[in-house]
């Protein structure tokens, strides 16, 4: 069946140049004003529009995956972004949930390439033969350890990893050194000024806050073990990326390192057509969204349909079905 064919099957007109989708008026939840998802949100709305003049997607700030998912689950918005490793914990019913959400579908893959980055002072490196993750716990170092804020998903992620290796709060106390909370932005300033001799985050690779931290600070990259990475996936439903060689200026080598992704997630209480419409909008005006950012050039309709954690909204799923993205 082709996508036209399907698309008015289910009452609505999407395909090449001519035909529009029907109108569609829903409510984004994304994260922070200004940051790369409210970008995100713009695309979206633009792609929805290229479409049909008439549809509107909203975008709403709040705190990110986790507090979309609780608007998700209790049905008080339509969309949500999250990161896939947030609905890994929402399906589980891990903290911050109280039990599992299960009526979370996705729409679409938005990106795949935010990798996890532990960069050390390269002073404290080579005086404690720092070049693993698994190189710290048994070096003595007094790291002080820059580690995102409760809530935001790579402070979790960043501390299975550390975890993973033996790097725990005991044992950094043990050397001398603190895990420190701090934002992307507030680790760079404090690597920068000598109160922090690590940070970690998962970012797209030189972010604004990597770049400086690379050229303000002389630090190295630590590699990270195959069996962390393998372990962190499947505890968190993340993927795997390389950090080519080069990408910063102490960095001779690739570095393979676990990545976030984001989807973009509806509930089961979208109408299969609404889903159907939004899919068709996204791979028909994937400019739309490409244009937000210069980090999302490389989207496209195959990584929009790539599987993840989360089933796909039926709706989607026809529409990736009868494109020949997906089985």
């Amino acid at each position: 069946m082709k996508l036209s064919a399907f698309i008015a099957a289910l009452g609505i007109a999407v395909s090449s140049s001519a035909a529009t989708a029907e109108p569609v008026n829903l409510t984004l939840s994304g994260g922070n004003p200004g940051g790369l998802w409210s970008l995100l949100g713009a695309g979206i709305d633009r792609a929805a529009k290229a479409d049909d003049g008439d549809s509107v997607i909203t975008y709403q700030a709040t705190g990110g995956g986790f507090a979309n998912i609780g608007l998700l689950g209790g049905n008080r918005t339509d969309l949500g972004l999250l990161h896939d490793a947030e609905a890994k914990i929402a399906l589980q019913g891990g903290e911050p949930f109280k039990s599992p959400i299960e009526n979370m579908r996705a729409i679409g893959y938005m990106y795949n390439w935010a990798p996890m980055h532990f960069f050390v002072d390269r002073g404290i490196a080579e005086e404690y033969g720092l070049q693993s993750l698994a190189d710290i716990a048994e070096s003595g170092a007094p790291l002080r350890i820059g580690i995102n804020r409760s809530g935001n998903i790579t402070s979790n992620v960043a501390l299975a990893m550390l975890e993973a290796v033996g790097v725990t709060d005991d044992v950094i106390s043990r050397n001398g050194g603190q895990f420190v909370r701090a934002g992307a932005n507030e680790q760079a300033d404090l690597i920068q000024d000598g109160r922090l001799d690590m940070i970690t985050n998962g970012i797209f690779i030189n972010h604004s806050s990597f770049r400086a931290v690379d050229q303000n600070s002389d630090v190295v990259l630590l590699s990270v073990p195959r069996e962390v990475i393998d372990a962190t996936n499947e505890a968190f439903g993340t993927g795997t990326m390389v950090i080519p060689g080069g990408s910063y200026s102490n960095q001779t080598e690739d570095v393979t390192s676990v990545a976030l992704g984001a989807l973009l997630v509806a509930t089961t209480e979208m109408p299969d057509d609404v889903a159907a419409s939004l899919a068709s909008s996204l791979i028909a005006n994937i400019d739309e969204v490409r244009g937000v950012h210069s980090s999302m050039a490389t989207l496209s309709p195959e990584l929009l349909a790539t599987p993840s954690v989360l089933e796909f909204h039926p709706g989607a799923a026809a529409v990736y079905q009868d494109a020949g993205l997906i089985n």
